[in-house]
């Protein structure tokens, strides 16, 4: 069997990192990474090649890869892009931008379409106060795309740009309809959780913040109120999600842009939980403005109903599998706790 080869950018990252892992795992593939930092030792042998350094400047030299997959993961997340929000628009738009008109080009020259995976976030979303949250339910894809923070703008941008080099790209009059060789495909995450990586002090972090420390035996102040609620996911879904998607073939797909969902908790949930697995764990509750104000902004939970019927999403992990099968078993190891 001919490998693909296949690039995966922000590979040192959570998801980088469990990616990387699915995919040697798989067979099949040249992984060829890409990130500011060395590779960490957990996946440096599973690298055919590896591209240190800022990807807005080392994408040029991409030009004479013959990627048949691009999985997008490099970003600049939500609380550091509201602090440096000019840094966080170079590298999450203008990088994206580059990469997918390499994606474009490559596939309009050789005729054959590059797959291009994109992950989105539930930072696309905009709810416009927390009574509107907390009564919208379930969203769909089309539904308060208006988001708060930088990065969600970002993301929400990206994707149309995805959509337009996929379906628009070389359209010189509104009644032609060129081919479409690039292959964008995107899903938005819910906060997602590694049990083998730390938190890297993302907006959603909290509940594994909480967790870790709890397991050490150190105090943990949650920087978002009790009542607190967003959609969460195991990192190994996240996974499973970006591999199922990039199996399916084109013609199954209604939309490109999809929602995924596992489970839903409030801070004061997860809370319960790490009291409940680490007696004399000491959590309490003094929100930070900024940071609060852009959880509040992101919906309770997400509706996937295109994602299951599209390409048969499930969820493997619920929040009782994740806690109890996946999450507090790995870090009591980490801790011996």
């Amino acid at each position: 069997m001919t490998e693909k080869t296949v690039l995966v950018t922000g590979a040192c990252g959570e998801m980088g990192q469990a990616l990387v892992q699915g995919l040697a795992r798989r067979g099949g593939y040249r992984i060829v990474t890409s990130d500011l930092a060395p590779l960490p030792d957990s996946i440096k042998a599973m690298s055919a090649e590896h591209a240190q350094g800022d990807l807005v400047y080392k994408i040029k030299t991409f030009y004479d890869y013959d990627f048949d997959v691009i999985f997008h993961l490099a970003a600049s997340l939500s609380s550091k892009a509201e602090v440096s929000s000019e840094d966080a628009h170079r590298i999450n738009v203008e990088g994206t931008m580059q990469l997918l008109m390499l994606a474009a080009y490559r596939s309009e020259k050789y005729k054959k379409p590059v797959k291009f995976l994109f992950p989105s976030s539930i930072a696309a979303y905009g709810m416009g106060n927390l009574e509107t949250k907390n009564s919208a339910g379930r969203v769909k894809e089309d539904e308060y795309n208006t988001p708060h923070t930088m990065y969600g703008c970002n993301k929400l941008y990206c994707e149309k740009l995805g959509i337009y080099y996929s379906k628009f790209f070389g359209q010189k009059h509104l009644d032609e309809n060129p081919p479409q060789f690039l292959d964008f495909r995107a899903v938005r995450f819910p906060g997602l959780i590694s049990a083998f990586t730390l938190p890297s002090g993302g907006t959603s972090d909290y509940g594994p913040e909480m967790l870790h420390a709890a397991a050490q035996g150190k105090p943990y102040s949650c920087f978002v109120r009790e009542d607190t609620k967003i959609s969460f996911m195991a990192m190994p879904d996240a996974i499973k999600s970006l591999l199922m998607l990039v199996d399916v073939p084109r013609e199954n797909l209604s939309h490109q842009v999809y929602n995924i969902a596992a489970f839903a908790l409030t801070a004061g949930e997860f809370r319960d939980r790490a009291v409940k697995a680490f007696r004399g764990a000491k959590i309490t509750f003094e929100p930070n403005p900024r940071r609060q104000g852009i959880v509040d902004s992101w919906p309770e939970d997400v509706d996937d109903a295109l994602a299951r019927k599209d390409w048969n999403w499930i969820p493997d992990y619920d929040a009782d599998k994740f806690f109890d099968d996946y999450f507090l078993l790995e870090i009591k190891k980490r801790y011996n706790a």
